[in-house]
């Protein structure tokens, strides 16, 4: 280990070794490889917060199943932009990861395939369901949903969903054979592995960044602190990229960047139930995603779901939401308070106005008792036995509060990328769908702070990973389909 005076220099230092820095960090090493990368872990391994399996939906979201991302206009059509997007992100995940099994970087065993199921209970939801198939079925990126009200057809698709339900209750259900089961975690170790083996990068476990700023000579300076000796060191780095989940914001900031006032974070726990019963989970296969209470964050839209994780098969319940004003799951009961700033009061007061439908679904779920979140559970799984089930805690995720020209404040739910006008330091602000689109974030981030290396030199190389770069998945039936076939294939997923 270095002494305290020992300055320590880095092409680029990650901080957090979660799925977002390990997939910056191969991307960057496939793209230059003489480039020299180091990431800061808090804690003492990769994937432990919000990547890791126990933490997070692990959907592979495309956007089949989460009916927030289909919302109903005024006109009564059903909007399906947002879905395409997310649809056609996850595509660019799925290219990347075939690249790297093909290359022999990683193995395949983080992905299975798990058909992606909406489920509504109603006349009215089967009526906006039947809607939303129409609209969507129509389009070649979600080419063989199906979409069902007859209770033995769902049953076929989803049996535990349907047994002991009311044969007269309104049902409605669609199918999406193509979908997956995503283990992040494990996926973010083999990423990890492979970044150990490349010469010119380093990770450095169990080290808090306590403090970071602009180097006089260029670059920026980081303070680091082994959690365990409580040695100190400093890292000069020419970029930085915040990667830290909830912990990005404070860092963010320490920068002092202009682009960082005003930016503010709300965060949200949940809690999953969850059966490893055999007896139960082998007879469902699939992602049951219904509608969300309202007022509730989309991060809260219930779901029984099917997970793999370490070879075993789960279902997954949930997330109920809570409220904490932890940032990480490890983190410190002060991580909220300590984020106001002189800039951001008045964003954190316009939320806490504007927001009260969320602020009391939110201290309805902490009050909730087990009673109460099995009931929930029984409108998916009507037969359900409560001793077959278990709480786990789920990830903290920290939603964006920043300010709007409309508003003095505006929460919201989906990724933001800052960076500094020079784009040497750039911090991952936010949440859903997070991992999902992890690889679309990093092109997009490679696209806005590396422009001159990417038009310059990368390109190739990028196209080489991501054979549909520069071009429209939404727009090109046949490349999207030629796409999704070959990447089915390395993945060993489902195919239409």
């Amino acid at each position: 280990m270095s002494d305290s005076n020992t300055v320590i220099d880095a092409d680029v230092v990650l901080v957090g070794a979660g799925i977002m820095s390990t997939t910056l960090a191969v991307f960057l090493k496939e793209l230059q490889p003489h480039l020299k990368l180091e990431i800061i872990e808090r804690l003492g391994g990769e994937a432990q917060e919000s990547s890791g399996a126990w933490n997070n939906a692990g959907t592979g979201h495309a956007a089949n199943c989460e009916l927030n991302y289909t919302p109903m206009k005024a006109d009564g059509t059903v909007d399906i932009s947002k879905a395409l997007e997310v649809n056609t992100e996850f595509d660019l995940s799925r290219q990347f990861w075939s690249y790297l099994i093909r290359k022999g970087a990683i193995d395949g065993d983080f992905i299975h395939p798990v058909p992606h199921m909406s489920f509504v209970v109603g006349a009215d939801r089967a009526a906006f369901l039947k809607k939303r198939h129409a609209t969507m079925s129509a389009h070649h990126c979600y080419r063989g949903m199906e979409y069902s009200e007859d209770h033995a057809k769902i049953a076929e698709w989803a049996p535990l969903v349907m047994e002991g339900r009311d044969p007269k209750q309104v049902v409605a259900a669609t199918h999406m054979v193509t979908g997956a089961d995503v283990n992040y975690g494990a996926l973010t170790s083999k990423l990890m592995a492979y970044l150990k083996k490349q010469d010119g990068f380093a990770v450095r476990f169990n080290q808090m960044v306590h403090d970071l700023h602009r180097h006089p000579q260029g670059g920026w300076q980081l303070e680091i602190e082994n959690e365990q000796t409580k040695e100190k060191r400093s890292v000069r780095a020419h970029y930085i990229f915040l990667g830290a989940g909830g912990g990005a914001l404070p860092l963010l900031q320490k920068s002092g960047i202009p682009e960082a006032q005003g930016y503010g974070g709300f965060p949200v726990s949940g809690i999953w139930l969850r059966c490893g019963n055999p007896a139960i989970t082998g007879r469902h296969d699939a992602k049951v995603y219904g509608m969300a209470a309202t007022g509730s964050p989309p991060m809260s839209v219930p779901h029984l779901d099917t997970r793999i994780i370490d070879g075993k098969r789960w279902l997954l319940f949930g997330p109920y939401a809570g409220f904490s004003t932890k940032f990480l799951k490890h983190g410190s009961p002060f991580d909220l308070p300590a984020s106001v700033r002189l800039g951001n009061i008045l964003p954190l007061l316009a939320v806490a106005r504007d927001n009260l439908a969320l602020e009391e679904y939110l201290i309805g779920q902490v009050f909730e008792t087990m009673g109460q979140r099995f009931n929930a559970l029984r409108e998916f799984y009507p037969g359900v036995k409560e001793h077959d089930w278990e709480l786990s805690v789920a990830g903290q995720r920290v939603q964006i509060i920043r300010k709007d020209q409309a508003h003095t404040g505006k929460l919201e739910f989906g990724t933001d990328i800052v960076h500094s006008a020079d784009s040497s330091i750039v911090a991952l602000l936010g949440a859903s769908p997070g991992a999902s689109t992890a690889v679309w974030i990093m092109v997009h981030m490679l696209e806005n702070c590396f422009h001159k290396q990417l038009v310059g030199h990368w390109v190739p190389k990028l196209t080489e990973m991501i054979p549909s770069y520069g071009h429209s998945l939404k727009d090109d039936a046949r490349l999207c389909e030629r796409v999704r076939k070959d990447t089915a294939e390395v993945l060993k997923l489902r195919t239409v």
